[in-house]
């Protein structure tokens, strides 16, 4: 069945989600950016809208919340994280399941920062909220566990930011300082201008909260405050040469368990599971039945998180 999506957030992902929608049999009917939106009740044509945002700055001629006034399925929340009140997203999600619509979110933030205000919501609305994308963009985590069954998983630890990653791999094979990997992670294009959210451990943390409130399915509600978060930044070269000689490396490793979220450079040894290079990202799932799983892949970009977003998309068919 084909869904039509109103998209709010014209970055890597919304873009992305725009291109890709008609591949997985569904059509975007309405996409905003932070000033404007684009509504076609027929369908947006990706590449005009693009050829439009790039010429002009704005993706279309009317207002972003025109969005919600478009005949629409699915809204997908693909805007920026925030943190705290974790607007605006929050609002949007609100007003989508205020109108019975479904929502999917690539936005971290009403799952990370507002669990239960989200899931009352949601139960009040004849829409569902899925969030795939939040939590390790392409990799299936949340679907695995669904199919496993939250009571069933005990745990999940692992890498789930290919930014810190990076980092700490090249660190580890080039025997360079963190200051000159993280520039040439920036002229990579694979860290921020600003990598605070990366490397102070924010992003994962936000990510392992998000597992946290998924397996503690309503018993417990987790926030980034809940989180003992510590990042990369004050890992020196040193140490990871040491680690070395004992066979070991240094991961910016998170984890969810029944005492809480904590997200911390560890030793780990080398060749092990967790010791994934580049952006790679890897969650290792503990379970009462199935012993351990791991699941990676590649946990960030437009395409790769689409994908994601897409996949919510068709589980609402």
């Amino acid at each position: 069945m084909s869904l039509r999506l109103a998209v709010l957030g014209a970055g890597a992902v919304g873009g992305s989600v725009l291109d890709l929608a008609g591949d997985y049999g569904h059509e975007v009917v309405a996409f905003a950016d932070s000033s404007s939106s684009a509504v076609d009740p027929a369908g947006l044509d990706p590449s005009a809208v693009h050829d439009r945002k790039e010429r002009d700055g704005a993706v279309g001629d009317a207002d972003p919340e025109s969005v919600f006034d478009a005949d629409y399925d699915v809204l997908v929340e693909a805007t920026p994280t925030t943190l705290g009140d974790a607007e605006p997203g929050f609002s949007h999600v609100e007003r989508a399941l205020a109108d019975d619509r479904h929502v999917v979110l690539a936005n971290k933030g009403p799952v990370a920062e507002r669990y239960a205000d989200l899931r009352a919501l949601e139960a009040e609305s004849e829409g569902t909220v899925q969030f795939e994308a939040a939590v390790g963009g392409a990799i299936p985590i949340l679907s695995t566990i669904s199919d496993l069954g939250a009571p069933h998983v005990t745990a999940a630890r692992g890498v789930l930011n290919g930014t810190a990653n990076f980092i700490l791999s090249r660190m580890a094979a080039e025997g360079l300082d963190y200051e000159h990997v993280l520039a040439e992670a920036q002229d990579l294009g694979v860290a921020e201008a600003d990598p605070t959210f990366d490397v102070d451990g924010i992003d994962a943390a936000l990510k392992f909260v998000i597992l946290a409130n998924v397996l503690s399915d309503g018993e417990t509600e987790y926030a980034l405050d809940d989180a003992e978060v510590e990042g990369i930044r004050n890992v020196p070269g040193t140490a990871l040469d040491l680690a070395a000689e004992d066979g070991r490396t240094v991961r910016l490793i998170g984890e969810a368990t029944a005492d809480g979220v904590r997200v911390a450079p560890r030793l780990i040894p080398q060749g092990s599971a967790l010791s994934v290079t580049g952006t790679q990202n890897i969650v290792q799932l503990e379970t009462k039945h199935a012993g351990q799983l791991n699941i990676s892949g590649r946990g960030a970009g437009g395409p790769e998180t689409a994908t994601a977003v897409l996949s919510d998309v068709s589980r609402l068919e």
